[in-house]
């Protein structure tokens, strides 16, 4: 029996890519930069089923430009708001993503920016290595403190609670503002975002990107944060008005600001953003360890090859495509 042809549109890691290896007739796209439009909808043409990454935008150009045989979308990814979901689901379309797995490693990366960004520290390694450091002075680089201090979460699901987890040992306060989310012990739930940001010297996103989210971090949202606080997202680069925190940083209405995501990926580089010691950006690596990559890839496989041997997959974002008739 000929094996199902499907496309990955980048090298992932091998504990999924040599299952999908072994199970399928795999093209497997081998540039560091993803696949142009052009690329895409000429290499997904008859397969069965696409692996592909968030840098892929999988709409119905695309769906229509594989065929009717196309079974499974995997994102390798928690996030897949780059796949058109609806269209996808109009076709019978299940589509997978990589829940959980990246929960601890992105937890962890978004504290070290709360962390980094508070302290300075890489504004402080860039004024070692120019040669500023002459003394020890006792004005020098002064940051923020987090003992006794409030920590505001906006979204409240797995990331959202590995946050607050850590943030106790740091005694942090801890508020959510996120209505579908349950109670929880270690932290508290605001009823109003204007409430989350009136109280919080620290405001972390962990929010999807959906059209209600889209720019929710605006000019209207930063002039209601206190003037000592610093900004974290790990979530989204599109939750974020890029040119208002700008302004807001330039003339120091907040204290910082730390993002792992921007709008778009890459940052150019002529962004002001990168003209700002008080901006800290890092190029979307918060769930980038060695076995959280591992085990996206194999949960990306799992899925894929779920979804051709026609089982359910594991992690599914739109399981109302199995109530279909």
């Amino acid at each position: 029996m000929p094996k199902p042809k499907v496309f990955v549109t980048r090298i992932i890691r091998e504990k999924g890519l040599d299952l999908v290896k072994e199970f399928c007739e795999a093209e497997i796209w081998p540039e560091e930069l993803p696949p142009d439009r052009a690329t895409l909808l000429e290499k997904v043409r008859g397969v069965e089923g696409i692996l592909c990454l968030l840098t892929d935008r999988i709409d119905a150009e695309v769906l229509d430009a594989a065929g009717l045989q196309l079974k499974v979308v995997s994102n390798h990814a928690v996030g897949f708001d780059n796949i058109a979901i609806g269209e996808a689901t109009a076709r019978g379309i299940p589509v997978g993503n990589t829940p959980g797995i990246l929960t601890d490693a992105t937890a962890d990366f978004a504290f070290a920016l709360l962390l980094a960004a508070a302290r300075r520290l890489t504004e402080a390694e860039r004024y070692l290595r120019a040669g500023r450091w002459v003394t020890w002075g006792p004005s020098t680089l002064l940051g923020m403190d987090l003992a006794g201090k409030t920590l505001g979460l906006i979204g409240f699901g797995r990331i959202g609670q590995a946050v607050a987890k850590r943030a106790i040992g740091f005694d942090l306060r801890v508020l959510y503002y996120d209505p579908s989310a349950l109670p929880a012990w270690n932290a508290t739930p605001v009823e109003t975002l204007d409430e989350l940001l009136r109280q919080s010297d620290f405001v972390s996103i962990h929010t999807p990107l959906t059209e209600r989210t889209r720019r929710m971090v605006n000019a209207e949202f930063l002039a209601k944060m206190k003037p000592t606080a610093v900004l974290v997202n790990t979530a989204r680069g599109g939750v974020l008005d890029q040119e208002a925190l700008y302004e807001a940083l330039k003339a120091q209405r907040i204290f910082a600001a730390a993002l792992d995501v921007t709008d778009p990926e890459p940052l150019p580089l002529d962004s002001p953003l990168l003209t700002l010691e008080n901006c800290l950006i890092t190029p979307h690596i918060a769930s980038a360890s060695a076995y959280t990559r591992d085990m996206m890839a194999y949960l990306a496989a799992q899925n894929l090859l779920a979804g051709l041997k026609g089982e359910r997959l594991p992690y599914c974002v739109n399981p109302e495509v199995y109530n279909r008739a």
